[in-house]
């Protein structure tokens, strides 16, 4: 049995390689590579398969890392359609190239492998508030120019939003076991089912010695309605329900609140743990999702409604009205059209806003209107010395975006401990 599983395997393998192949000979190697336009983070596409196709693999996954540290995740989940892929000019009359498939193989394969280079220790400590997409390239970044690192985590784990947000079937775990694995291996300390803004803050951290804090945070409070019946016990956030779905009960008729990803995300989720009847509600006409995420929710049995939203919550369902935009861009609820909507089950999935554990403990740190961390250009926050990036400074936002980020803050970090150390 056991070697049945490895060769099916392998043959999985096999076949992930050679569609990686044939779509890298694909690849026009254009001038002016729009597809490198195309991604926040600019991934040096035609590099990259160049190198790949000449027999450089180790090369060029080493290449994109340095490039974007989260390089392995990246390919699986960015919203390639609408970056790379959908600025590759063979998709102008045709298809695309796949290019996300092509990063994966090439960065999946070679990342256990990899040696990162680490300078010694230079003699400064960096914090890191969070283990998300943000507070891990921070911590890579950091621990490679030889400062001392420890990661501050709530949960158990390493991931964020990644390991508690995003599905299994679209992020395996295993990728950010591996990650662990890894900054290990850089020396990163970790600090895990440990919550900041407590009994410690983050002005405790520079009283230890620390010369730098990153935050990096996310935003795990999810936003109500503020509907009749939101409290009750049928009801349920789309943030909470995917952090761990196996404890819910969910029933057979699900009614999903929002049209966003992680709406997609909570309504595929539904169906693979048995719920036979899911449906989204969407407030636009068109989901605010990516196509391809909606295309796949459809393909898994998932249904939609346009320009409809709830205006009530009863124990056996959901009240729902049909809405309608002004040209200023304001929502109109048609009371109306009010009409009741079975269901066993009911998830708001309308987006999340930061926790406020840290601000409430270390007031210095300045919030907008939002809840979102106030930060410079260089992502400094209106405590000296404290930095951030990702989701609680933007509010959500894509994984690169905050790759993205956190690469010129790991700049701006370096720097700021460089002038300090050499003023005192």
């Amino acid at each position: 049995m056991v070697e049945i599983i490895r060769q099916q395997k392998y043959g999985r393998f096999m076949k992930m390689g050679l569609h990686a192949i044939d779509e890298a000979k694909r690849c026009l190697n254009c001038k002016k590579p729009a597809c490198v336009e195309g991604c926040p983070i600019s991934t040096p596409v035609p590099a990259m398969i160049r190198m790949f196709l000449d027999g450089q693999m180790a090369d060029a996954a080493e290449m994109v890392f340095e490039n974007n540290p989260l390089s392995v995740i990246c390919s699986l989940v960015c919203d390639h359609e609408k970056q790379c892929e959908g600025h590759c000019v063979k998709g102008i009359k045709g298809e695309p190239v796949h290019i996300s498939s092509i990063e994966n193989y090439i960065s999946d394969t070679c990342f256990d492998k990899m040696k990162l280079e680490k300078k010694s220790w230079n003699g400064h400590r960096i914090g890191v508030v969070g283990a998300g997409p943000a507070g891990i390239t921070i911590a890579i970044l950091m621990a490679c120019r030889g400062y001392k690192v420890t990661i501050f985590e709530v949960r158990e784990k390493i991931g964020g939003i990644l390991r508690y947000g995003i599905p299994e079937f679209r992020l395996p775990k295993s990728i950010l076991d591996r990650y662990y694995t890894k900054m290990r291996e850089l020396g990163i300390l970790f600090r895990p089912n440990f919550a900041l803004g407590g009994s410690i803050g983050v002005n405790d951290l520079l009283k230890d010695g620390y010369d730098a804090v990153f935050i990096g945070t996310g935003t795990w409070r999810p936003r109500s309605m503020n509907i009749p019946g939101e409290t009750y016990g049928n009801v349920h956030y789309g943030i909470n329900y995917l952090n761990n779905p196996d404890v819910y009960d969910l029933g057979e008729n699900v009614v999903v609140i929002g049209a966003g990803n992680a709406a997609m995300d909570v309504a595929r989720t539904a169906v693979r743990k048995g719920s036979q009847h899911v449906t989204v509600y969407s407030i636009t006409e068109t989901p605010a999702a990516s196509p391809k995420e909606v295309e796949y929710a459809k393909i898994d049995g998932v249904k939609f409604e346009l320009l409809q939203t709830a205006v009530e919550i009863r124990d056996d369902g959901v009240v729902i009205c049909d809405v309608e935009w002004t040209e200023e861009g304001e929502m109109i609820k048609r009371e109306e059209t009010a009409r009741f909507v079975p269901a066993d089950s009911i998830i708001i999935s309308i987006s999340q806003g930061p926790q406020d554990r840290l601000v409430n403990r270390d007031k210095e740190l300045q919030v907008d209107e939002r809840g979102l961390l106030k930060t410079d250009k260089h992502g400094e926050t209106t405590m000296k010395g404290i930095f951030a990036s990702g989701d609680v400074v933007t509010g959500a936002k894509t994984v690169v975006e905050a790759v993205k980020c956190s690469k010129m803050i790991a700049d701006a970090m370096d720097e700021y401990v460089k002038r300090k150390s050499s003023e005192e």
